[in-house]
């Protein structure tokens, strides 16, 4: 939802076709980790380890979003342009917090399944 608030401030002020495509792009990878996650394709698809992915994706995006971002929020031509900035800094920081909180859940020495008690 914030990535797509950030596409709508970028692509209402008519900004750089950079800070644009980012916010679209997160947009669209986002969308499709909610339905892979959702549908329940990443247990079909056991040849990757998607939460692993998911990280990466996240680290990747707050990578970007810092640096085109910061770029939005300096070279300011309009105000939308300031609220796509700051709007894809919350991005950025919700990027890293779900990297964050991802690599925490996991584990790389267990099982892949669901962790259930033996019975």
């Amino acid at each position: 939802l914030v990535a797509f608030v950030t596409f709508l401030c970028f692509v209402a002020s008519r900004s750089h076709g950079a800070y644009t495509a980012l916010a679209v792009m997160e947009v669209v990878i986002t969308a499709l980790f909610f339905l892979l996650y959702l549908l329940k394709l990443d247990r079909r698809m056991s040849w990757l380890f998607w939460p692993l992915a998911d990280i990466f994706n996240s680290v990747i995006a707050a990578l970007f979003l810092l640096i085109v971002c910061l770029f939005a929020i300096i070279i300011k031509t309009n105000n939308g342009t300031l609220a796509g900035g700051v709007f894809g800094l919350v991005l950025l920081v919700l990027c890293v917090v779900d990297a964050v909180l991802l690599f925490q859940k996991i584990s790389l020495d267990g099982p892949r399944g669901r962790s259930t008690p033996a019975k």
